[in-house]
């Protein structure tokens, strides 16, 4: 399910506040390597529930945003 582009600029990471990337159905803060799920198409912004990716999982994530 897409997020609404209106909604998605406005959307900042909790901890940072800065921007986050979306791709693959969730959000990424490429800055802290911290993804936050989408639940019936409302981001889980909660720093305790977002999961931290490797390395490996980081470069990919930022690849595809940067592909779409």
């Amino acid at each position: 399910m897409a997020l609404d582009p209106e909604l998605l600029k406005i959307l900042v990471c909790p901890d940072d506040r800065g921007p986050l990337l979306y791709v693959d159905d969730r959000l990424y803060n490429p800055r802290l390597h911290r993804a936050y799920r989408i639940e019936d198409g409302i981001p889980v912004l909660l720093i305790d529930e977002a999961v931290t990716v490797d390395d490996a999982e980081h470069d990919r994530l930022v690849a595809a945003a940067g592909a779409s």
